[in-house]
C-alpha cells in the first residue's frame, strides 16, 4: 500500500464546505440568511475570523450575497454566472474547438430531442423573428453572432429542461465566439453567414410545420457545416480556444 501525505483542509475551508453541504441539502433554503458570525463560531468552535474567512469564501462562489444590511443570505446562482466559472475552468484545462464542439453538437441534438411535444407558436414566431433581424443584419453587413446565440438559446429554454440550460451555457460562452473567426476569416467570411441563416430558416420552417426530424436534421448538417467552414478556413480544430 502506498502512503503519502494527508491533505489537511484548513479551518475556514471547512467552515465553507460545512455550509454549502447545509445550502444543497435545503437546510439553508434560498433567501434564507445565514447564522451571524458569533452563531457560527460557537457552532463549528472556532474563531469568528475564520468563520469570516469562509463566509467570504462561499460568497465568491455564488450561493450567497449580502443584502443592503450586509447580511449573508443563501441565494441560487444564476446560470450565467455558473456557466463563466465553468467556462474558465474550461480555459484552464486548454480544451481544443474540437472537443468543444463535440459536446456543442450532442447538445443541439438533445435540445432537439427535448422539444418533443413543446413546439408552440411563441418558439416558432420568436425564431422567426431572429431569422428576419439576421436577415436585415446581414444585408447591412453587420455581425450575426449575437443573433446566432439567441436563435439557440431560444431552442433551449423551450425545452424546460434547466439541467440542459446549465450545461450548455458554459460551452456556448467558448463555442460562439468562433463565430467571429468565421466571419472574418478571408476564405469563409462571404459564405458561412449566409450559410448559417439558410439553416436557420430551414430549422424554423420544419419547426412550425411540427415536423422534429426534420428540424433535428437540419440542426446536425448545421452543426457540422460550422466545423466544416472551421476546417476550410485553415483554423486548427486542437488548439486551444479563446474566449
Amino acid at each position: 500500500m502506498a502512503l503519502g501525505k494527508l491533505t489537511i483542509a484548513r479551518a475556514y475551508q471547512a467552515v465553507q464546505q460545512a455550509l454549502e453541504e447545509a445550502i444543497l441539502s435545503g437546510e439553508l433554503a434560498p433567501g434564507q440568511p445565514l447564522p451571524t458570525e458569533t452563531e457560527l463560531a460557537e457552532k463549528f468552535g472556532v474563531t469568528r475570523h475564520t468563520v469570516r474567512e469562509g463566509m467570504r469564501a462561499l460568497e465568491q462562489s455564488g450561493l450567497v450575497k449580502r443584502d443592503a444590511g450586509r447580511r449573508l443570505h443563501v441565494t441560487r446562482p444564476k446560470h450565467d454566472a455558473l456557466a463563466s466559472q465553468s467556462s474558465r475552468a474550461l480555459m484552464m484545462q486548454q480544451v481544443s474547438f474540437r472537443e468543444i464542439w463535440e459536446v456543442a453538437m450532442q447538445l443541439e441534438l438533445l435540445a432537439m430531442d427535448l422539444l418533443e411535444g413543446r413546439i408552440d407558436d411563441t418558439l416558432v414566431e420568436a425564431l422567426e423573428a431572429n431569422a428576419a433581424a439576421m436577415s436585415e443584419a446581414l444585408e447591412r453587413g453587420e455581425s450575426i453572432s449575437a443573433l446566432d446565440v439567441e436563435f439557440h438559446a431560444l431552442i433551449a429554454q423551450a425545452t424546460g429542461n434547466r439541467v440542459l440550460l446549465m450545461s450548455r451555457e458554459p460551452v456556448s460562452l467558448l463555442f460562439y465566439p468562433s463565430l467571429d473567426r468565421l466571419f472574418t476569416h478571408p476564405r469563409t467570411r462571404d459564405r458561412s453567414p449566409w450559410r448559417i441563416l439558410e439553416a436557420h430558416r430551414e430549422i424554423v420552417a420544419a419547426l412550425r410545420a411540427r415536423d422534429l426530424a426534420t428540424a433535428r436534421l437540419w440542426m446536425e448538417r448545421h452543426m457540422a457545416d460550422f466545423r466544416r467552414g472551421y476546417e476550410h478556413a485553415g483554423l486548427p480544430l486542437d488548439a486551444p480556444v479563446a474566449p
